[in-house]
């Protein structure tokens, strides 16, 4: 209610009271001039209640909606009067406390990305038809031509796992999952073990932990399938004759 109207509906309502009070001692016999009229209370009490429940007194009553966010945001200025009272600092400590738990909430879930209820080591890495590297790559390069990283990320990681398959370095197994052919792929090749690690948690990272790649990411695993495709594995002691280095060397 505004103050005005408060401010006149209550004078009106003091003024129809004045008025019916007047008219019940009238009633009782008790003209001016005469002996003071008294109103019992149950009766005076009554008689002011049917006065205040006319709707001309409520005119500019507030809505029912009106009401109820009042009763909202008194409720919840209470809450923090007796939150901050007991922050130390009062409400600036307590903005304080707010801000950081905020913090830590957005750094988890930048770090830990949105939870999946599918776990990550049972994600397998192909999830349809056979393609050959070549197909995967040309997918990749049409993915990131329209800025589609996620998808992008995904074909050229598949696309370095089909081409070691199709070189024999890798055996062409259903249900492997990319941390499962980094860990093969990387005793095959051991200048890059590091690399074929990062690639797999890149295709985990947008595949099934809710995280969003970008041009960089891209980059990194597309220089990694040119590199491994120029990079001859290392080979067992003894098939040469040389013992062996432990690392790949260029093609």
């Amino acid at each position: 209610m505004s103050p005005t109207g408060g401010v006149l509906g209550a004078g009106a309502a003091l003024r129809g009271l004045r008025g019916t009070l007047h008219t019940a001692a009238l009633a009782s016999g008790g003209p001016g001039g005469g002996p003071p009229v008294t109103t019992p209370r149950d009766p005076a009490r009554e008689a002011a209640r049917r006065e205040l429940a006319k709707r001309m007194y409520h005119e500019n009553d507030p809505g029912l909606l009106q009401r109820a966010l009042n009763a909202l945001w008194d409720w919840i200025a209470k809450l923090l009067d007796r939150a901050a009272s007991a922050t130390p600092g009062g409400t600036l400590g307590l903005l304080v406390v707010v801000l950081f738990v905020v913090a830590v909430l957005a750094a988890l879930w930048w770090r830990l990305g949105t939870p999946r209820r599918e776990p990550v080591s049972s994600a397998t890495l192909f999830d349809d038809r056979p393609r050959s590297a070549a197909e995967h790559r040309a997918a990749a390069e049409a993915h990131a031509a329209q800025g589609h990283w996620n998808q992008a990320v995904q074909e050229r990681m598949r696309a370095i796992v089909r081409s070691l398959e199709e070189r024999a370095l890798l055996d062409v197994r259903p249900g492997r999952t990319a941390d499962e052919a980094a860990a093969e792929a990387g005793r095959a090749l051991p200048a890059h073990t590091d690399r074929l690690r990062a690639a797999a948690q890149e295709f985990d990272d947008v595949t099934y932990g809710g995280r969003r790649a970008a041009a960089p990411s891209y980059q990194r695993v597309t220089e990694l399938d040119r590199d491994l495709e120029r990079t001859r594995p290392a080979l067992a002691h003894g098939a040469t004759g040389t013992p062996p280095t432990g690392q790949g060397a260029a093609e």
